[in-house]
């Protein structure tokens, strides 16, 4: 619980921090610790937030948003929102707040970029205790909160889950709101933001769970899959996993993906081997077998530092950028989550953030070339003769 003393020093700590800059860095810090447990990072979960920075995050005002202290601050300016670069459909999404007493706030949810009308434009999950018509925990211009909740002054816990058009959220575990949008304009997909609409706040402990995911790959079979013409590795099926061995090669989904979110384990089984899982990718050929983006797949990294990866790291886009920090070791398994839309990926591994990237280049169907934005496959990469693999646990849910 913050003092009022503790909170005019913590406010008073104010960063330079231009998200987008900090993929190579010299000045990143260490890889943090995700706001999840591992359990939650095996059932999906990932961190919104690194405590140190504000990576992945982008302002639609003057707000004098900071870091100081694990957490997110804001105090002055016109008032404004602080919105994931992502845009996301279903998803869970939990945090804890800080919010002067008499201030005024809210998490945005599915929101666009600047909110004109929040009763037309996104659902606001109003954070004021005074709010005389949407207290706390309301869903302003939709539904009063489900009884009169306080905690200005304090740290709270609120947790929400937005599932079609039905949006719950519970505040320190009880159930303060459950509203279904059964007009003809509900919203499907948006970004998530938080809000400084007067009087200091404070956000931390920051973390999404995508809802909506299928498994492509049942464990049995390689059943809505195909390898690509002329590929030289072996896919396999071995204790239910998909196993790469030798290469180069490509299996490839039957199925094309326009914008979506990707969960999905990995593992290495030798040093510093390099692959990939391509998406958005032309149908493969014997000629150009992997025409898309890659989500490069390599852990090696330089002189002792998991900040300077060695070929762009685990979690980069490959030759597009390079991963904040190598997270995994070679020989264990990994969590990596790629949220794709619009031109702009947004990759976790292990929970943590790695990459933030929005391709700018002209549009073209071959991604080499230019930004595509039509649907296109998923393909597992065989790298060389030395590839050996893993995959598990691979599933998607498009978004809207």
């Amino acid at each position: 619980m913050f003092r009022r003393s503790m909170w005019a020093a913590l406010t008073a700590v104010v960063f330079l921090i231009v998200p987008g800059l900090f993929a190579h860095a010299a000045g990143d810090p260490p890889i943090p610790a995700p706001a999840v447990t591992p359990a939650e990072l095996a059932d999906g979960w990932i961190s919104l937030f690194d405590g140190k920075t504000l990576y992945g995050w982008q302002a639609n005002s003057d707000v004098n948003w900071s870091v100081g202290e694990g957490a997110i601050h804001a105090d002055r300016g016109k008032a404004g929102v602080l919105l994931t670069t992502f845009q996301i459909a279903d998803f869970e999404f939990r945090c804890e707040y800080f919010l002067q007493k008499g201030g005024n706030s809210g998490i945005f949810l599915r929101t666009p970029f600047s909110p004109k009308d929040p009763r037309r434009d996104c659902y606001e999950l109003n954070l004021c205790d005074s709010h005389a018509a949407f207290p706390t925990g309301s869903i302003v211009g939709h539904q009063k909160a489900n009884g009169t909740f306080r905690g200005e002054g304090e740290w709270m816990l609120m947790e929400v889950r937005v599932e079609g058009p039905r949006i719950r959220a519970r505040l320190n575990g009880t159930p303060v709101i459950d509203f279904t949008d059964s007009s003809p304009s509900a919203l499907r997909i948006g970004h998530i933001g938080l809000q400084m609409n007067g009087g200091a706040v404070a956000f931390r402990k920051i973390a999404l769970r995508p809802l909506g995911v299928r498994n492509l790959f049942d464990g049995r079979d390689l059943e809505g899959w195909h390898i690509v013409p002329g590929s030289k590795t072996h896919f396999d099926v071995v204790d239910e996993t998909i196993r790469a061995t030798g290469g180069p090669g490509f299996l490839e989904t039957n199925e094309t993906f326009g914008d979506f979110v990707l969960q999905f384990d990995a593992r290495t089984n030798g040093p510093h081997l390099n692959s990939g899982i391509f998406f958005l990718a032309m149908t493969g050929t014997l000629k150009q077998p992997s025409n898309g983006y890659e989500l490069q797949i390599q852990n090696g990294f330089k002189n002792g530092d998991r900040a300077d990866p060695a070929d762009a790291g685990t979690g980069a886009i490959y030759r597009r950028t390079k991963a904040r920090w190598v997270i995994p070791n070679d020989r264990e398994w990994f969590t990596g989550t790629l949220i794709a839309n619009g031109g702009h990926f947004s990759v976790w591994i292990d929970g943590v953030q790695v990459t933030d990237w929005t391709d700018t280049r002209p549009d073209d169907p071959n991604p080499r070339r230019g930004r595509r934005l039509a649907a296109g496959h998923l393909s597992l990469q065989g790298h060389d003769h030395t590839t050996d693999l893993n995959f598990r646990r691979f599933r998607v849910a498009p978004l809207p």
